[in-house]
């Protein structure tokens, strides 16, 4: 079961990429938004984009953490950072609240398979496999929010955030089950995800809030 579930240390890795790239973008975003200077602005693309997964990490007990395995990942975003500003600068984009959504959606699906993919293939239990992708996705943005004195998304928004990342965990797990193909699961855990996140936004769905 564990050899047919790998997804290749080539497309694990570009998955890893593409999550980091998205989640980082959120956070220059939110960290430009709140007119930070340029090192405060790396500091919170940085923490959005490895939070997530270092937390991951941590719990699974998995040394070398991942962007210390891969120090390219550190190179990366540091040349994005730096081209982003740049690019912001220049053009005078206007960063809104709604712009940051698409790229941190995307990482929230992302980072949600490559969290259960890492428990799973640990051997832990499917419940506890979801909660890594729940943690993985969401941890990121939290601290993204929490550095830039926001009550974080993730708990006031009231659009499901969590919740898809939660469905999207156990969609990854069931086709695991089945012996799906790696990428087949991670597809399936990608597009559950991101689209019940899309969704949430374009139908504004709300989660019950606390009533005083």
């Amino acid at each position: 079961m564990y050899g047919i579930q790998s997804w290749g240390e080539t497309l694990r890795l570009l998955v890893e990429l593409s999550a980091t790239a998205a989640f980082a973008l959120s956070g220059l975003m939110e960290a430009a938004r709140k007119r930070l200077d340029a090192v405060g602005v790396c500091v919170v693309a940085f923490l959005t984009a490895f939070g997530g997964g270092t937390l991951r990490d941590l719990l699974l007990d998995q040394r070398p953490f991942f962007w210390v395995q891969h120090t390219e990942m550190l190179w990366g975003m540091l040349a994005l950072c730096v081209l982003a500003m740049l690019f912001m600068r220049q053009r005078h984009f206007e960063v809104t609240e709604k712009a940051i959504l698409w790229p941190d959606a995307l990482g929230l699906g992302l980072f949600t398979a490559t969290g259960v993919h890492h428990a799973l293939h640990a051997l832990m239990p499917p419940v506890v496999a979801v909660l890594m992708g729940l943690i993985t996705g969401v941890f990121g943005g939290v601290l993204r929010d929490m550095v830039c004195n926001e009550i974080p998304t993730a708990f006031k928004d009231h659009r499901p955030y969590a919740v898809c990342a939660f469905a999207g965990g156990w969609t990854y797990v069931g086709l695991w089950f089945t012996d799906a193909p790696g990428w087949v699961a991670l597809m399936g855990c990608l597009v559950v995800t991101v689209g019940l996140r899309a969704l949430a936004l374009w139908r504004n769905w709300q989660l019950p809030a606390w009533r005083a």
